[in-house]
């Protein structure tokens, strides 16, 4: 058995937890979170403000201060609108900061959107993307003459399929698909194995020499997101010296080495700054003392393991993150037990249209808050008094359709963190 005591316990690991950690622990407070981080290793990389709002219309937004504006307007409910502009302008100034710190920078247009191709050959709308992909976004804007790289044996990437498809967006792309070096005559090579291959100057020399014959006038290069686990700036960097233009990353489905870098950069980064982190941990069971206080229980193989703190901060998802869970009728939330906002029957949670510009209600269904953001009940009071909640679990919201992933989670963790901290001190 063993027991800690901390201010704040946050539950998740996913970009809500993580920021929510890093903004409480910024502020002095002491922390421990737990969770699993394994949502974040799947993520492209790229960071989503705001970009398609109202849904139905599927208007995409150049400026997302503005589209923040309009969503505050048009859906009062949304977690987003509970943010003051300037709360999201430093949270995400806060991150972007630890980020560079850890030795992932990123780069944006702090005033507008941009757009960036995909594996699929279509564009995405998005506000920051790393550092080694931020060549691609202004090569795309200048419609500069670019060969894209394809390796064999990656499944999942193709540079001809880009190139068909963008064919009217970014007229006179050229593809080349060549060997990876090192990797023989293998049928499948994984990113992960490209990435720590990359890490040595050699592999990149023997990359450099396959690509640069390659060139015939082009001005850019873009090569899937796999340069490196880490130091990808670096590879990034000398690849372009060594090749004699600019090169850039294109972000790949699922398993991702951007997603990769971006976990091991905040476990690294905020390993000085929590004293306790249970990752892949569960919570078996939470009670609430006499006082208020809050007594987590996780479960461990070395027995069960306590966490007595005052405050709790649940970030734990939707149903891939583990937060909500449905049954043949409902929708429940995991931890707590608290209620949900949800369709009243199952056959309401999805509509007959796979791709109804609507979108499916079910991807509204979430847990609601006050402005201090606590749940509430039904009669829209709080349930407990230092309970919050971050991140996609957060009713009337569809990060995916909207495009505001990782300003949800960003700025509602900023939201609860400082609510917490408003509340403890009028307590105290």
């Amino acid at each position: 058995m063993e027991t800690i005591k901390c201010d704040l316990t946050i539950i998740g690991a996913g970009m809500a937890g993580m920021a929510a950690t890093l903004f409480a622990a910024n502020r002095g407070l002491s922390v421990a979170q737990v969770g699993s981080a394994s949502e974040i290793g799947l993520a492209s990389g790229l960071f989503d403000l705001l970009g398609i709002h109202p849904m139905i219309e599927g208007k995409r937004w150049d400026n997302p201060w503005a589209a923040l504006e309009a969503l505050a307007r048009d859906v009062p409910k949304h977690p987003c609108a509970q943010i003051p502009p300037k709360d999201f302008q430093e949270a995400f100034d806060e991150l972007l900061d630890f980020l560079e710190e850890a030795g992932l920078p990123y780069s944006r247009n702090p005033n507008r959107n941009v757009s960036i191709i995909t594996p699929l050959g279509t564009v995405k709308t998005t506000y920051c993307t790393p550092w080694t992909m931020w060549e691609g976004v202004k090569a795309l804007e200048q419609i500069r003459p670019c060969l894209i790289v394809e390796f064999k044996g990656l499944k999942g990437f193709s540079a001809g399929l880009m190139a068909e498809n963008l064919k009217n967006r970014w007229p006179g792309l050229r593809t080349k698909r060549i060997p990876f070096p090192g990797a023989g005559q293998k049928e499948e090579v994984l990113p992960e194995q490209m990435a720590n291959a990359l890490v040595l100057t050699g592999n990149r020399v023997k990359l450099a020499q396959l690509i640069k014959p390659e060139i015939n006038g082009a001005q850019c290069v873009g090569l899937p997101a796999v340069l490196g686990l880490y130091q990808s700036s670096k590879v990034v960097s000398d690849l372009t010296e060594l090749i004699g233009v600019p090169v850039f990353e294109i972000p790949t489905t699922p398993p991702s080495i951007p997603g990769l870098r971006l976990k091991e950069a905040f476990e690294r980064g905020l390993r000085q700054k929590r004293p306790f982190y249970y990752s892949q941990k569960r919570v078996i069971e939470v009670q609430q003392g006499r006082g208020g206080e809050f007594e987590i229980g996780i479960d461990s193989q070395n027995g069960r393991q306590t966490i007595n703190s005052p405050g709790v901060l649940l970030a734990t998802g939707r149903f891939i993150g583990g937060g909500l869970a449905a049954d043949r009728k409902r929708i429940r939330e995991t931890i707590f037990g608290l209620p949900v906002f949800q369709p009243q029957s199952r056959g309401e949670w999805h509509r007959e249209n796979f791709f109804d510009r609507q979108g499916h209600p079910i991807n509204r269904a979430g847990v609601e808050i006050d402005a201090q953001f606590r749940p509430i009940s039904e009669q829209g009071l709080p349930l407990f008094h230092n309970l919050f909640a971050a991140g996609s679990i957060l009713a009337h919201q569809d990060w995916k359709r909207e495009k505001c992933g990782t300003g949800l989670a960003v700025a509602t963790a900023f939201g609860a963190v400082k609510a917490f901290l408003e509340i403890a001190k009028r307590d105290n």
